[in-house]
């Protein structure tokens, strides 16, 4: 993310901006694609990748609202690699149009929670509530672009 200072609207534009973007290349992923796994060291398929964005949206909302709430809330790479491996279990059999649904609908809730804050609810919890959002936009494009990329699709 750069430098500048965004408004709360202006996150949750971006996240809805991002979300839309990984949608898109949802909507046109060929059956063939949504079951390949074609990401060096990541078992797990297209689709279910995709949802796993969707899944995300759920678990960093929770852990907004509880700072904003102010709990200290602990995060950390084991915390979201378990929820993750969970997500990747339960999800292979998700089609294009649930995952489309799911994101639509995390999404949405999550845009809401962040534009319903405060300047000041951004900067909860030292500043996180602020990471978090900036990596609800950074997440879907960064799977979409390396999606693309391993399918020799443009980014």
């Amino acid at each position: 993310m750069s430098g500048e200072v965004r408004s709360p609207a202006q996150y949750a534009a971006e996240i809805d901006a991002a979300r839309d973007r990984l949608i898109g290349f949802a909507a046109t992923c060929s059956p063939e694609n949504w079951r390949a796994a074609p990401l060096d060291g990541d078992p797990r398929p297209v689709g279910v990748i995709v949802d796993h964005v969707a899944h995300a949206y759920e678990y960093m909302g929770g852990w907004m609202r509880r700072i904003l709430a102010g709990e200290d809330v602990a995060v950390d790479g084991a915390t979201v690699d378990a929820l993750n491996a969970e997500h990747a279990a339960a999800a292979t059999a998700v089609t294009p149009d649930e995952a489309i649904e799911h994101l639509h609908r995390s999404g949405a809730v999550l845009s809401g929670l962040v534009a319903g804050c405060s300047a000041e609810g951004l900067q909860a919890g030292g500043g996180r509530v602020e990471r978090f959002a900036q990596i609800a936009i950074r997440h879907p494009d960064d799977h979409r672009a390396e999606i693309e990329a391993a399918l020799g699709h443009p980014a």
